[in-house]
């Protein structure tokens, strides 16, 4: 018998969701699952691009564009995410991966990018044994319900704040 999966919102406005999420790929890649990471909204190039693609059992693929976050999405950032759901949508109905994780698809949604219907329909067809994490800020209050597992990452400090920018190898 196969153990049960369960599903994990990482959300918050402190630092750390994403980094939780990829500690957990880590950790079910070195047991010898496979893992597909589905980045929303990111499309620049982060350097755990470069680890996690030496690493033959997870597979992350990135549906965002420019960042759109100081603006509005466009048309093109929309149908990069719709891509980005479809996919992710036959990963889980077909059982390709035992890890699932959709970074960042709470700002998706938080922006429109796709429905929360849609994402509440892709949790309900998981198969038992698989687990998903979701991440990123602005989590509807409706996941909490479907959610085993929910982390909020509080700031508390942030060097941010006064003004250090983001860091290759830290922050990117």
């Amino acid at each position: 018998m196969k153990p049960k999966g369960y599903i994990h919102l990482y959300t918050g406005n402190g630092k750390g969701k994403t980094t939780a999420a990829l500690g957990l790929a880590l950790r079910a890649a070195g047991a010898g699952l496979q893992v597909f990471i589905a980045q929303f909204v990111k499309g620049m190039h982060y350097s755990e691009l470069e680890s996690l693609g030496r690493i033959p059992e997870i597979n992350i693929r990135q549906y965002g564009l420019d960042c759109f976050i100081v603006n509005e999405p466009t048309e093109k950032d929309i149908q990069a995410a719709r891509k980005g759901l479809e996919e992710v949508t036959d990963i889980i109905r077909h059982h390709r991966a035992g890890v699932v994780i959709l970074d960042e698809v709470c700002i998706a949604l938080h922006y429109r990018l796709f429905g929360l219907e849609e994402i509440i329909s892709l949790l309900k067809i998981k198969p038992e044994d698989m687990e998903i994490v979701m991440t990123g800020r602005y989590a509807p209050v409706e996941l909490y319900e479907y959610a085993d597992l929910i982390t909020e990452m509080k700031e508390v400090k942030h060097y941010y704040n006064k003004g250090i920018d983001a860091r290759k190898g830290i922050e990117f």
